[in-house]
């Protein structure tokens, strides 16, 4: 049976030393060893992004730790003994400076809830961590409310690694039923992990013990490997928390190993995740899986923009929040698949039902409307299962509709006829777009080449997208008129680099922050990526794999990124005080909204973008021709 491990000697000496903890006695300097969490990071990799140092305090066992803030270009490299974050960082700097590893080092952390009820107890820490105040000043309050949005920020950002609260619990297969739930019950855990020959063999969760032992009466003797999930899902301990968070999403699963290699450093949980406002995508995710009528999923889908609320006001990243509220897309459309299937039988012939646009680019956000189609295995024959699959589609996205995803004014979606057929029929439709790229044909490939499988056969699509990407690949006259296309969506700014307002229209003196700011940057990437052959769907990701196969530079897709970042947050930032306020969630900006420094950076991001669409149309000039 695994027992708790005593603490490190070298974490014990360090704390020792400290100036403020050295006021402890060696029995309490021992108890507190034995709260921190240890890690060993390699050189370069980040331990904390920006806005993350409030969520824990951090001692170097050994090696070194650079902190910057990369807007000012500061640093400062702190060394083996010192602290840094929660309590020992100054305040001015906890929600802008960063920490990466300098050299190869061993960490040791706190957690800022821990270090606050330690100082509550021991009043004379205090005097030593200068950015924790006194529990009835209101500056304490402010810490706190910073530390809570900064937990979240630091959930979706930093490793997997920092979330494991214990070594793993693992089990031979041919262990009893019984002998692994009295382990969990001893223990207090809620899952363990089958091990066989050091390699991980299934996942056994109390649910499992519940569904598959308990309500099927089950001999309690039997090999627990015959209830087990064998060959469960993993996440990389270096992956960032919010890849757990989606994993668990998508999959309706709320247990996952952690591997490191093929070594398993131990098991991620929901409850791990502690932050309500994020976990929340998980147990959402769960709720969609149970409904079993429309009208349940309808009640459910209401949750969405509640859910980009609380994402807003943890400040998570518009990377990560897409990703999450796509997720979410995801999980609905699968449902409502399930649902459709139920009520008209199994499909008669293979397919896989495709989203395309923002939800294929993990790029969603609480309003968006219905991109979609459905490809279909090459033994379709429309006399024979053309009813079944019409009467299919329509379902799923009349389901869609009812759920708050609007039929797509283009009429691109899997009910329309055209855009629902076998997989030969796909392949000429994109031979036809590239050989003649029309303005119709290149308004289809900006939706249709952003494609991604929701649900059914994915070696569909997967087959068609490698023969899409040769035909593009280096396809000058393609792609000239392509970038001809995207010039057509410009950044909001004048002569003189001041930022234009629309003068008419539904939303005078706005700035409509998708077409004018977030559309140009996808289209660029769009353009990039096919020219490259690259086949990944995400805005960031695109930009960052063109820039590796030397079709933007390293310095260009950077400021992309950056420039997409910055208007993703302020248009998903926007929409939730929309939101807050009882309106209908839109993309026109007021300048009002913003502050002096906000309206600097979108000049700045507005710029970067016009730049580079200068330097692209002057690449492909004359291509047309």
């Amino acid at each position: 049976m695994p027992s708790t491990p005593k603490p490190s000697p070298l974490l014990t000496s360090q704390l020792s030393r400290q100036r403020g903890f050295a006021q402890l006695s060696a029995k309490n300097r021992e108890t507190l060893a034995g709260q921190f969490t240890l890690i060993t990071l390699a050189a370069g990799t980040t331990l904390m992004t920006q806005g993350q140092l409030p969520s824990q305090l951090v001692l170097i066992l050994s090696g070194a730790v650079r902190l910057s803030d990369p807007d000012l270009n500061l640093s400062v490299q702190l060394e083996t003994g010192d602290l840094f974050g929660f309590g020992a960082t100054p305040t001015p700097q906890l929600a802008t400076w960063q920490a990466v590893a300098a050299a190869d080092c061993e960490l040791a952390w706190l957690s800022a809830q821990d270090l606050g009820r330690l100082c509550a107890k021991h009043a004379q820490l205090a005097y030593f961590f200068p950015s924790l105040a006194p529990e009835d000043r209101p500056q304490t309050r402010q810490t706190s409310q910073v530390s809570e949005s900064s937990s979240a920020l630091n959930l979706l950002g930093t490793p997997i690694r920092s979330l494991i609260k214990r070594a793993p619990i693992t089990l031979a297969p041919d262990t009893s039923i019984q002998a692994t739930a009295i382990l969990m019950r001893d223990l207090r855990v809620s899952s363990v992990l089958l091990v066989e020959q050091g390699l991980l063999f299934g996942l056994v969760t109390d649910r499992d013990l519940r569904n598959r032992v308990v309500a099927l009466s089950l001999d309690i003797n039997r090999s627990v490997a015959d209830i087990a999930t064998l060959a469960p899902m993993t996440v990389s301990a270096n992956s960032p928390a919010f890849e757990a968070l989606l994993l668990m999403a998508r999959h309706n699963i709320h247990h996952v190993p952690v591997m490191e290699g093929g070594n398993i450093l131990g098991m991620i949980t929901a409850t791990d995740l502690t932050e309500q406002h994020s976990t929340s995508a998980v147990y959402l995710a769960g709720d969609i899986y149970k409904q079993t009528s429309l009208d349940g999923l309808k009640s459910i889908s209401t949750r969405v923009r509640q859910l980009q609320q609380h994402l807003a006001a943890a400040d998570a990243s518009a990377y990560s929040t897409g990703h999450i509220i796509t997720a979410i897309t995801d999980a609905i459309t699968t449902r409502l698949i399930h649902l459709a299937e139920a009520q008209l039988g199994p499909a008669p012939v293979d397919y896989v039902w495709v989203a395309a646009g923002s939800q294929a680019r993990n790029e969603q956000t609480a309003k968006s409307d219905q991109d979609n189609c459905l490809i279909l295995d090459d033994a379709f024959d429309e006399t024979a299962h053309g009813t079944y699959f019409k009467a299919f589609s329509k379902l799923v996205c009349d389901g869609l509709a009812e759920c708050g995803y609007i039929h797509c004014p283009g009429d691109m979606m899997a009910m329309t006829d055209t855009w629902r057929q076998p997989r030969r029929v796909w392949a000429e439709y994109f031979r036809k777009w590239v050989d003649s790229p029309k303005p119709k044909s290149l308004m289809l490939t900006c939706v249709f080449f952003d494609l991604r499988a929701i649900h059914g056969q994915a070696e569909l699509l997967d087959g068609l997208r490698h023969q899409v990407v040769q035909q593009t690949k280096g396809n000058s006259l393609f792609l000239a008129h392509m970038v001809s296309n995207a010039l057509k969506h410009r950044p909001p700014l004048g002569m003189f680099g001041q930022i234009t307002l629309s003068k008419g229209g539904d939303n005078p003196h706005t700035i409509d922050l998708k077409h004018t700011g977030i559309v140009p940057i996808v289209d660029l990437a769009r353009v990039y990526a096919l020219s490259a052959g690259v086949t990944v769907a995400n805005t960031h990701d695109r930009l960052e794999v063109s820039a590796q196969a030397g079709e933007v530079t390293e310095q260009s897709a950077r400021d992309l990124r950056g420039a997409l970042e910055f208007l993703g947050k302020l248009r998903i930032a926007h929409q939730a005080r929309q939101m807050a306020q009882g309106k209908a969630p839109d993309n026109f900006l007021a300048l009002e909204e913003l502050s002096n420094f906000e309206r600097s950076h979108l000049k700045e991001a507005f710029s970067v973008v016009q730049t580079l669409q200068g330097v692209l149309g002057q690449r492909y000039a004359g291509g047309r021709f």
